[in-house]
């Protein structure tokens, strides 16, 4: 087989239906929209959701719950993650984005999952009791510092 002859699969490639353009094309007048009604406007149709008049479904079902807009997020580190630092390193959300533990920069929360065997310093927005002193416990240091 060469490159000249190679084809398309047969009923692959399909001709663009071009509405309204004579009568004896089969699509011309209307256009294969039948005649008079919404359907048949320009605009026309109905929107998204639209039941024929009855209750559509996403005002049917029952809604529950509200989204909390003063709920504080945080990016999750465990100790055990913090085994890619050195010793007597500073971590800070800089070094925590470059690492791929975070991925964008908000509030930092560290949790106690994990130990570590040598001393780190670092610097997160939040901290449980367990993990601060694991961290002091191992000669590092946790800071905590305001948004």
């Amino acid at each position: 087989m060469d490159i000249n002859e190679l084809r398309p699969p047969r009923g692959s490639r399909k001709k663009r239906k071009r509405v309204g353009r004579g009568e004896s094309s089969g699509w011309g007048k209307t256009s294969g929209r039948g005649s008079k009604g919404q359907n048949a406007r320009s605009g026309g149709g109905v929107s998204v959701g639209f039941e024929g008049g009855q209750m559509p479904l996403q005002r049917r079902i029952p809604k529950r719950g509200f989204t909390n807009i003063f709920k504080k997020s945080y990016e999750i580190i465990n100790i055990k993650d913090l085994a890619r630092f050195n010793s007597g390193e500073t971590v800070d959300a800089g070094a925590l984005i470059k690492r791929g533990l975070i991925k964008k920069e908000g509030a930092i929360k560290l949790l106690a999952n994990g130990d570590i065997s040598y001393p780190i310093n670092i610097i997160v927005n939040n901290a449980s009791r367990a993990a601060k002193e694991k961290i002091e416990s191992a000669g590092g240091k946790v800071e905590i510092a305001k948004r």
